[in-house]
């Protein structure tokens, strides 16, 4: 007759979990913060239209930059690299780099169809893009501490298109005042402003261009 399973192996198996974060991970909480605060306050401007909001879920996406950029170098003074640090990472690089850049580019009037097809085809690249580095980043560093180089550009490059958006913003230029203007194709509409973000993806997905990392 097998023994039912002590009360305390849950709260065990929970403290494990915990045991395997390290400091590094802290900053990498803090990146995904960042793009979860984004995300929030680019619904809020679309309810208020208050460009105060835009403008800090815009000034979200360098902090959350800097946190990526931290917990790397943490993680490599520590020396405490580890899987979980690792997709911990990218989740949180999808929130800040590939969703809230979406969003920010919806709440400023990128949301004819045409738009929110390339808008989810930036944040599948992203995805994508994530996907293939953690399952390639041994074979790319090969044996060496870190990775030589990227294959395609590194998803926090959309900082610039969240950048983009924030002057286009502080300028007035949001709304049916958007850069570029609207085409209307077909059933849809199509602001050419957001053929920034399928360059974007594209760029990312790219197996030919290659990128040292420093």
């Amino acid at each position: 007759m097998s023994s039912s399973p002590s009360p305390a192996a849950p709260a065990r198996k929970h403290f494990s979990m915990i045991r395997g974060f390290h400091l590094a991970d802290v900053f990498t909480l803090g990146n995904a913060a960042c793009g979860v605060g984004a995300v929030f306050l680019a619904m809020a401007y679309m309810a208020s239209q208050s460009l105060d909001q835009y403008l800090w879920a815009a000034a979200l996406a360098p902090a959350a930059f800097i946190f990526d950029v931290f917990d790397g170098r943490v993680a490599r003074w520590r020396q405490t690299h580890s899987a979980l640090g690792r997709e911990l990472d990218s989740l949180a690089d999808i929130i800040s780099f590939g969703v809230a850049p979406a969003a920010l580019a919806f709440a400023a009037g990128l949301h004819g169809g045409w738009d929110c097809a390339v808008l989810i085809y930036f944040v599948g690249c992203g995805v994508s893009r994530l996907a293939r580095y953690n399952v390639t980043a041994e074979a790319l560093s090969e044996g060496a501490d870190k990775v030589k180089f990227f294959e395609g550009t590194p998803i926090p490059t959309s900082v610039a298109l969240v950048g983009v958006l924030a002057w286009a913003a502080w300028k007035g230029a949001v709304g049916d005042a958007v850069w570029g203007g609207a085409w209307a194709l077909g059933p849809w509409t199509l602001h050419p402003l957001v053929l920034l973000f399928g360059l974007s993806g594209t760029l990312m997905i790219s197996k030919t261009l290659r990128i040292p990392k420093f």
